[in-house]
């Protein structure tokens, strides 16, 4: 079914070529269906790669979603045109007196300043205190999972000596939760950071579940509040030359920063990457839009709480 996003948005074209039907608000609004609606905020530097991105897996469900783009007052975007944010995005203060059916909050470049150091950190702390009652069931996507679980339940965050960087294969704990219904036993998952939690914080939260571990990556997913707050510590959203890009982006420039693992033919960077993460990837989205926001959230949207 079509996702209702905002007309003119750069997203649009790019899914439509690859058979993606989206549905601009013009068309939506001729429909007597009350969408779920979707609110994202958005702080990756290259927004309109990670809106297609993310748009791309939010299609893949039988429900029409209406998605709403969301940005920080305190942090001006330095890759996207000013033009566009002020098009299709709107200010926390613009949406902070409605809800959402689902959140989803990207990762942001700045894992190697302690929190407190972020110069946003008090905005977007307001941010994930609003989602509890304001959103059904929240996805915090690399940075944003360790921030929140950092905001939320104290769980500290870790240097690495060298970035976690490629494709690492993910184990599902409990393969019955419905958020991994349809799951083999093992999936892969993009990763792409400097920083780490470790498991053993987690488990000391008897209100967190960890749902995904790697003897690579580590900690990969986990879970609160009944499945009302996911953290994710990778990303499945990646494109399929995500990772490339970063790779030669980096090359010779920083010496953290090596080859990305399981990701090329054969370990050749001059061959094409091995996708082997979007089935997944798919699922995982497709999953919790069914079962975390569909089947939880109230009809009337104004009983979220």
């Amino acid at each position: 079914m079509p996702l209702r996003i905002p007309d003119k948005l750069p997203a649009i074209d790019i899914l439509k070529h690859e058979n993606i039907f989206v549905m601009d608000n013009s068309r939506a609004h001729t429909q007597d269906i009350r969408p779920l609606r979707i609110v994202i905020l958005n702080l990756m530097p290259l927004k309109i790669t990670t809106e297609t991105d993310l748009i791309r897996l939010l299609s893949n469900t039988p429900l029409q979603i209406d998605v709403t783009f969301m940005k920080l007052r305190s942090h001006t975007p330095k890759n996207t045109p000013i033009e566009h944010m002020m098009m299709f995005y709107k200010d926390f203060e613009e949406l902070k007196d409605q809800k959402f059916d689902g959140m989803i909050i990207t990762g942001a470049p700045v894992e190697n300043y302690e929190f407190e150091e972020v110069t946003y950190w008090n905005e977007i702390t307001e941010i994930f205190s609003w989602a509890r009652n304001h959103v059904t069931s929240t996805l915090y996507i690399c940075w944003a999972s360790q921030a929140g679980l950092y905001y939320h339940y104290g769980v500290p965050k870790y240097p690495l000596e060298k970035k976690k960087f490629g494709i690492f294969r993910q184990n599902v704990i409990d393969p019955l939760m419905p958020i991994f219904r349809g799951f083999d036993d093992y999936f892969y998952m993009p990763h792409s950071r400097h920083t780490e939690i470790r498991r053993e914080d987690v488990l000391k939260r008897e209100e967190l579940t960890l749902i995904v571990e790697s003897p690579e990556s580590g900690v990969g997913m986990v879970m609160a509040r009944g499945g009302r707050e996911f953290f994710i510590t990778g990303h499945l959203e990646y494109s399929p030359d995500t990772l490339d890009k970063e790779y030669k982006r980096d090359l010779g420039v920083r010496d953290d920063v090596g080859m990305p693992v399981n990701y090329y033919l054969d370990d050749n960077p001059d061959n094409p990457p091995v996708v082997r993460w979007r089935a997944h990837a798919n699922l995982l989205f497709s999953n919790w839009i069914n079962y975390y926001v569909y089947q939880e959230t109230p009809f009337d949207i104004s009983k979220i709480e």
